[in-house]
């Protein structure tokens, strides 16, 4: 089996992800994969601590996320995305930055920067 490329398995758990596949989108990460706050604590550790965190947030009706920008280096896959969620006070989006290391074909380590939260309903006023 030739080698997927790390752009390539990025975007095969992006796509997981907003068809809200849980298999296939655990499929791209290790199994002892870890997830981060960028710089900061660990959010899950494993397939089945993120199988929950996922599974909690695909009960969200809206959710999507949208690329607007992506940077490869080697194995680390950087994207700026755009998501689409149910929060308690409404629908809006929030702006997050993902950072990827892949390695032996699957993502080993993730960390995530949440950005500004917009509100749909700030937005049409």
């Amino acid at each position: 089996m030739p080698p997927i490329s790390p752009q390539a398995i990025v975007q095969a758990q992006l796509d997981a992800y907003n068809a809200k596949d849980i298999d296939a989108l655990l499929a791209t990460y290790a199994a002892d994969a870890e997830q981060y706050q960028l710089h900061g604590d660990l959010l899950a550790r494993g397939h089945e601590q993120m199988r929950t965190r996922f599974l909690t947030r695909f009960a969200e009706p809206d959710l999507h996320a949208r690329l607007l920008s992506r940077t490869v280096m080697e194995n680390i896959v950087i994207d700026f995305e755009l998501i689409t969620r149910n929060f308690p006070e409404g629908a809006g989006t929030v702006e997050m930055l993902c950072v990827y290391e892949i390695a032996g074909q699957r993502i080993a380590k993730a960390s995530f920067a949440v950005g500004k939260t917009t509100l749909a309903a700030a937005s049409s006023s």
